[in-house]
C-alpha cells in the first residue's frame, strides 16, 4: 500500500444501513429488527480497525451508526428515516473528515421510495462534504468508499456521489469481509495521493438482465469465470477496482438489474473493461443455471424419500427469510406430512425454522412431553391459505440466547425463543423471530438449554435456505432446489414484476432478437 504523505493521521468515519428486502413479502421490516451498532463495537467488528493493524498509525478510525437486518419485506419509512437521520448527523458531528467506509447491502427497499440507497448516499455525502475543508490542501473533500454485497442495485444515483465502490466476488458470500477489508484499504491508499489525483474515474454500465442469486452462484460457470476476470483486471496499472453486481431479483423497482463498475485512473481503460464485462454478462444470460437440481416441492421430497443418501437437504427457496421472505410458510411443512414414509416415522426429517411466536409461546407454555395441536405458519404470508394445523408431542424448548456479532451472518441473527414439535418421522422447529438456519449450531443451540437437534441424525433436512451456505453445503449427501411459492419464488415471471425498466431478460427473453443488443457504453461518473 502507498504510504500516506500526511503528517497526521487520517480520520475516517465508518456507518452504513443494509438489509435486503422483497417488495413481493409482506412482512414489513423496522428499525427494532436491525442490530444498531455504534462506538467501540462498530469499530470491533473489522480486524483493520484493531490496534494491531497495518492500518492503525495511518488511520483514526470514526465509528457511526451501522445497522443491519435479517433480509425481509420492505423497511417502514418511519424506521428508515430514523436510522438515516441518525446516520446523517453521526457524519455532521465527526467533525472533520478525510474519508467514510460505507458498510451496506445495496438491496434496501422502503415504503415510498423507489431507490432507498441512493436516497440514503445522496444524505450521507452531502453530510461528509459539509464536514469536509476543501480550502485545506491536506484535509480536502472526504472521499466515500462503499463496500456492497453482490446481490445489490447499483443505480446511476446511488453511484454518482461514491468516489469507490466494491462488492463481494463470491457467492455464497465467503469473502464478505474480504471487501470491506478492500473498500477499506483502497480508500486509505487514494488518500495517500495529493488531493488532484485522489478521485478516480468511476466507469458505470447497467446491463437489463435479473435473475435470482440460486441462477448466479460464483461455484458455477458462468458466473464463476465472470467473477474470476476481476482480479485481473484491477491488477492492471491505471485500474483500482472492478466489480459486477447482479442486482436484486425480488424488488419491483427500476434500478433492479446487473451492474458493473470498473474504478480507476485510466478513464480509457476503465470503461472499455466494464463494456466488456458487461457485454459478456448480456452474451452468456442465457447460460446461467440453477446451482443445483430443481424441482416442485413434491417431486423434491418424493426424490429424497427414495434416495439411499442421508442427509439428503431441501432447500424450501421461495419462503428463505435470508432472500427476504416471510419465514412462516407452512407449504413445506404440509408436503412432509402427506408423504406416508414421514407421518408414519419410516423416514424422519427435520423442518426448521417456520416463524410462529404464538406456536412458540403456546410449546413453552405446555412444556416438553406435552402433545400440542397448534395452528402453524401461513399468518404473516397468507398466499398459500391459512395454518397448518398439527398436533405433536413438544421435544425441546430453547430461550433466546443473542448470538454475538462475528460470523457473517451473525450480525443479523437475533436470538429468539424456539421450539421442536414430533409427529410421526417428522421434527419441525418454530421460531418467535424469523431465523436462519445456515450452521449446525443453529440447530443444537447453546451446550445447555438448546435444542439440541443434529440435523446429520435424519434422513431428510427442509431448511428455508436458497443455495446452501458453506456448512451445510459440506453436510448434504445430496440436495435439491425446491422451487416453492413465496416472497422470493425463484419463478420470477409469476411473481408480476411492472415496475422495473423494460426491455429486460427473463422478462423479454426476445428482446433485441433483431440483432442490435442493448446498449452497455459506459458512462464516466
Amino acid at each position: 500500500m502507498t504510504t500516506a504523505t500526511h503528517t497526521r493521521r487520517l480520520r475516517i468515519a465508518i456507518g452504513g444501513i443494509g438489509i435486503e428486502s422483497s417488495t413481493f413479502c409482506p412482512h414489513r421490516s423496522t428499525a427494532d429488527d436491525f442490530r444498531q451498532t455504534r462506538g467501540q463495537d462498530l469499530l470491533d467488528r473489522y480486524t483493520w480497525t484493531q490496534p494491531d493493524s497495518d492500518l492503525a498509525g495511518l488511520v483514526e478510525w470514526v465509528p457511526l451508526l451501522h445497522a443491519t437486518a435479517l433480509p425481509g419485506g420492505p423497511v417502514e419509512a418511519a424506521s428508515y428515516l430514523l436510522l438515516k437521520d441518525e446516520l446523517v448527523e453521526r457524519v455532521r458531528a465527526a467533525g472533520p473528515l478525510d474519508g467514510m467506509v460505507y458498510d451496506l447491502h445495496g438491496a434496501m427497499s422502503v415504503i415510498g421510495l423507489a431507490d432507498a440507497e441512493g436516497d440514503l448516499t445522496e444524505a450521507v455525502r452531502a453530510a461528509l462534504d459539509f464536514v469536509g475543508t476543501p480550502g485545506d490542501p491536506d484535509h480536502g473533500r472526504p472521499l466515500m468508499s462503499a463496500a456492497m454485497d453482490l446481490h445489490g442495485n447499483v443505480s446511476r444515483r446511488f453511484a454518482e456521489p461514491l468516489d469507490l465502490l466494491t462488492a463481494h466476488r463470491m457467492a455464497p458470500h465467503e469473502d464478505a469481509w474480504d471487501t470491506r477489508e478492500r473498500a477499506a484499504l483502497k480508500l486509505v491508499e487514494r488518500l495517500a495521493l495529493p488531493e488532484e489525483r485522489r478521485r478516480p474515474h468511476r466507469a458505470w454500465v447497467q446491463v437489463p438482465v435479473l435473475l435470482p442469486g440460486e441462477k448466479t452462484s460464483t461455484r458455477l460457470e458462468p458466473a464463476k469465470g465472470l467473477y474470476g476476470r476481476l482480479p485481473g483486471i484491477e491488477a492492471k496499472p491505471g485500474i483500482v477496482d472492478a466489480a459486477i453486481w447482479v442486482g436484486y431479483a425480488w424488488a419491483d423497482q427500476p434500478r433492479c438489474r446487473a451492474a458493473v463498475v470498473v474504478t480507476g485512473d485510466d478513464a480509457e481503460l476503465a470503461a472499455a473493461e466494464a463494456e466488456s464485462l458487461a457485454r459478456e454478462y448480456w452474451d452468456v444470460r442465457r447460460d446461467f443455471v440453477f446451482v443445483g437440481p430443481t424441482g416442485t416441492a413434491d417431486e423434491c421430497i418424493e426424490r429424497a424419500v427414495a434416495s439411499d443418501k442421508r442427509p439428503f437437504l431441501i432447500s424450501d427457496s421461495g419462503d428463505n427469510p435470508t432472500a427476504g421472505g416471510a419465514g412462516d410458510l407452512a407449504h413445506m411443512l404440509g408436503k412432509l406430512l402427506e408423504r406416508e414414509e414421514i407421518a408414519s416415522g419410516r423416514v424422519t426429517a427435520v423442518h426448521p425454522g417456520i416463524m410462529d411466536p404464538a406456536a412458540v409461546a403456546a410449546c413453552f407454555e405446555a412444556g416438553v412431553g406435552a402433545e400440542v395441536t397448534l395452528g402453524i405458519g401461513n399468518k404473516v404470508d397468507t398466499t398459500q391459505g391459512g395454518p397448518y394445523e398439527l398436533t405433536g408431542k413438544v421435544t425441546a424448548l430453547q430461550k433466546a440466547a443473542d448470538k454475538a456479532d462475528g460470523a457473517e451472518g451473525g450480525a443479523y441473527d437475533r436470538g429468539c425463543d424456539m421450539a421442536a414439535i414430533t409427529t410421526g418421522g417428522l421434527t419441525v422447529v418454530v421460531t418467535e423471530r424469523r431465523k436462519p438456519f445456515h450452521t449446525l449450531a443453529d440447530f443444537t443451540g447453546p451446550a445447555e438449554g438448546g435444542l439440541g437437534i443434529d440435523p446429520r441424525t435424519f434422513d431428510l433436512v427442509v431448511v428455508k435456505i436458497g443455495y446452501l451456505e458453506p456448512e451445510l453445503y459440506d453436510m448434504a449427501a445430496d440436495w435439491l432446489l425446491a422451487l416453492t411459492p413465496g416472497g422470493v419464488d425463484q419463478d420470477l415471471l409469476r411473481l408480476g414484476h411492472h415496475k422495473v425498466a423494460r426491455p429486460l431478460y427473463p422478462f423479454d427473453d426476445d428482446a433485441y432478437e433483431d440483432g442490435t443488443g442493448p446498449d452497455l457504453t459506459p458512462v464516466l461518473l
